[in-house]
């Protein structure tokens, strides 16, 4: 049991341990210590459903309806190119950035919404913690398929939380604006990046 349940946490945190969308923004709000534990729970909840989605087989629902997927991927796209074009604005105009928070603080309802679509407008996700994750849990039995979803599950609250909270470290060093600029700058080319990648890659 207890193998089972490592087994799931290392495939979780092979799959999120990534630089993408929905971790280069939970770094940043936990570099600018707004909202930080919620986004974290936010994050690691919808990656608990999701992975508890594909372990009870709603996989093959996602798998069976590409138009699905082609929806939530040009919807995913425009929203994280709509991102992109906001951080490349903070980071070209220095007048709106503060050394102490990297800009004016947030509000929690639009930073939780922010999160939920960077979250679930993500195609990949399905196909990856839904599709992926749950036929490699049901690979383990009946029973020890929920073993490697708990397993799957703690990876993804420690990896959520721990980015969040770790970032805090990094604080020191975003005293200043520049460096506020450039983690803004950066995450720009995330966003676009992957955006495009959605649209190519359909």
């Amino acid at each position: 049991m207890l193998t089972t349940v490592l087994a799931g946490l290392l495939a979780g945190l092979s799959l999120i341990v990534a630089i993408g969308a929905q971790n280069a923004f939970v770094l940043r709000q936990g570099i600018r210590r707004e909202h930080v534990g919620a986004v974290a729970l936010l994050c690691s909840c919808a990656d608990a459903a999701l992975i508890l989605a594909g372990v009870t087989g709603i996989g093959t629902i996602v798998e069976r309806a590409p138009v699905v997927l082609d929806v939530v991927r040009w919807a995913g796209a425009a929203f994280l190119m709509a991102y992109a074009v906001l951080a490349l604005r903070r980071a070209v105009r220095p007048g709106e950035l503060h050394a102490a928070t990297g800009g004016a603080r947030v509000g929690l309802r639009p930073v939780l919404t922010t999160a939920a679509a960077l979250t679930f407008l993500n195609p990949h996700v399905y196909l990856d913690t839904v599709l992926l994750l749950g036929s490699l849990a049901n690979q383990h039995g009946d029973d020890g398929r929920w073993a490697f979803a708990l397993g799957a599950v703690l990876g993804s609250f420690l990896w959520f939380f721990g980015l969040a909270y770790g970032a805090r470290r990094l604080a020191p060093l975003f005293a200043r604006p520049s460096a506020w600029r450039v983690l803004d700058g950066l995450i720009a080319v995330i966003m676009a990046a992957i955006a495009l990648s959605l649209v190519l890659g359909g």
